[in-house]
């Protein structure tokens, strides 16, 4: 199954907008060495106001330099992934300010120990693919704290990790934990288990210490997602068009950045645009309007050749319910249709600002269901049962064929995880629980269990020295 949003003349219309954005509009960089290496390489830059304009020629050579295809490594081998990807995988949603504590229920501020059992967790995802740091560690020293997010994450779990350097000065660090892991540099470079994301901040405007962190960090080879969050009537234009044009240039204007700063540099074209709740202000992702403009720009980022990750799975619901499994229902469908390579939004509510280890289940749950309907239906000698149905012929039934013994088993008929179908008396009977009671039970034996591919211990060890250098020297 296949859903498309626009058709190539709105993708073109699209482009050309953004081009005229970047050309006639400009964009701000915060660093002086973007501005110097951009005007070195033929934009029109003016360094009082800390402005560059683009001309087409600079954007459409930038394009042709990324490359189209690379591998985000895993520490487990077996986790690594191509991208374009012939399915769509998932990423655990990020630095959320709060976390439900699993044992008490309060809802708190998140702790490193929350990006400890949300990676385990998440570990166990079968569609999960990229680690983020579920919260931001109130409890980590505030200079290292990003360091320290982002090794949890490296230590906790076997899949991809990506996270966010905030400035040049966390990256020899970040470089040397790696290297403790993978034995070299040039491993670093080959293996890719790390990528960070780095979102423009909108409208049209590059924060200089994190984009200066991200040039480093590219000279290792590290895939950069580029993730423009505009929101529909606050920090973006209010329609959907304008909104999709604004995150598409501000996507090419980093795309043009790292390409100059190193030609061939991996990058994937991502998206998180929102829209406002016109009665406070507020940023909202649970929308149909959230995922129409990530949809959207999934496919630009394939009208470019470029692999991509688009927000979705996401709520507004401060409460997991029926309220959040709609709305992340709702806002993974589309993507998952139109060919997204990965969702980024598994595991929490509240605009992605409150972390459940329950809902990272519930959430495999939707996933799962939503891969199945992109598979739709296969044909071929294997499903044609004509020679069942002529056996069988009519007022018969299949029961006792073979071909249904064996679809009992097959992945053409979906078997949930979660979902409860014994009749009501039976449900009664068993005492059975809501889906989220279910997934608590599966997080608590998860958690009873030892962490999968756990790092050595002389590992784990001198990462904590890297990191109380870093608290010491930062």
């Amino acid at each position: 199954m296949k859903l498309v949003v626009l058709s190539e003349s709105e993708k073109e219309k699209i482009h050309q907008e953004s081009l005229k954005i970047l050309e006639l509009i400009g964009v701000s960089f915060k660093s002086d060495r973007a501005l110097k290496l951009l005007g070195a390489s033929g934009a029109r830059v003016d360094t009082g106001s800390n402005m560059a304009w683009f001309d087409r020629d600079v954007v459409e050579s930038a394009i042709k330099k990324a490359p189209k295809s690379f591998t985000l490594g895993a520490r487990n081998s077996k986790y690594n992934f191509e991208m374009p990807s012939t399915f769509t995988g998932y990423t655990l949603d990020g630095t959320a300010s709060f976390a439900v504590d699993f044992e008490t229920g309060e809802r708190r501020y998140g702790t490193l120990k929350d990006i400890e059992l949300g990676s385990r967790v998440f570990d166990t995802v079968e569609l999960g693919t990229v680690n983020w740091p579920p919260v931001i560690a109130a409890d980590a020293p505030q200079t290292t704290r990003v360091l320290h997010e982002f090794l949890t994450v490296v230590k906790y779990t076997s899949k991809h990790v990506q996270h966010e350097l905030h400035r040049p000065e966390e990256v020899p660090y970040f470089i040397e934990a790696l290297k403790c892991i993978l034995g070299s540099t040039e491993a670093v470079r080959e293996r890719k288990i790390c990528s960070v994301c780095y979102c423009p901040v909108a409208p049209l405007t590059h924060e200089g210490p994190m984009s200066e962190a991200c040039m480093q960090l590219i000279e290792y080879d590290m895939p950069v997602l580029l993730l423009p969050m505009p929101a529909c009537g606050s920090t973006g234009p209010a329609s959907l068009f304008s909104n999709i044009s604004l995150a598409n240039a501000e996507a090419l204007s980093a795309l043009v950045l790292f390409q100059l700063a190193k030609p061939g540099s991996p990058l994937i074209f991502g998206a998180a645009s929102g829209t406002m709740d016109y009665r406070t202000g507020a940023f909202l992702e649970g929308t149909p309007e959230m995922v129409i403009q990530t949809a959207a720009l999934g496919e630009m980022a394939r009208f470019y050749g470029f692999p991509n990750t688009q927000a979705g799975c996401l709520t507004d619901s401060s409460y997991p319910g029926a309220e959040a499994v709609m709305e992340k229902t709702a806002t993974t469908l589309p993507l998952v249709l139109s060919g997204a390579d990965l969702v980024n939004g598994m595991g929490e509510l509240e605009t992605s600002q409150l972390l459940v280890l329950e809902q990272i289940i519930v959430d495999e749950e939707i996933a799962l269901r939503c891969k199945r309907l992109k598979d739709g239906v296969a044909v071929s000698d294997n499903t044609d049962l004509f020679k069942d149905l002529l056996k069988v012929g009519p007022g018969g039934h299949f029961l006792a064929e073979e071909s249904t013994f064996q679809s009992c088993r097959s992945d053409e008929f979906y078997q949930p995880g979660l979902f409860d179908r014994s009749s009501f008396q039976q449900w009664v009977k068993a005492e059975n629980s809501d889906i989220y009671e279910q997934a608590r039970r599966k997080v608590a034996d998860i958690l009873a269990a030892p962490p999968l591919n756990p790092l050595p211990d002389k590992v784990g060890q001198s990462i904590d020295d890297i990191l109380k250098r870093a608290e010491a020297e930062l």
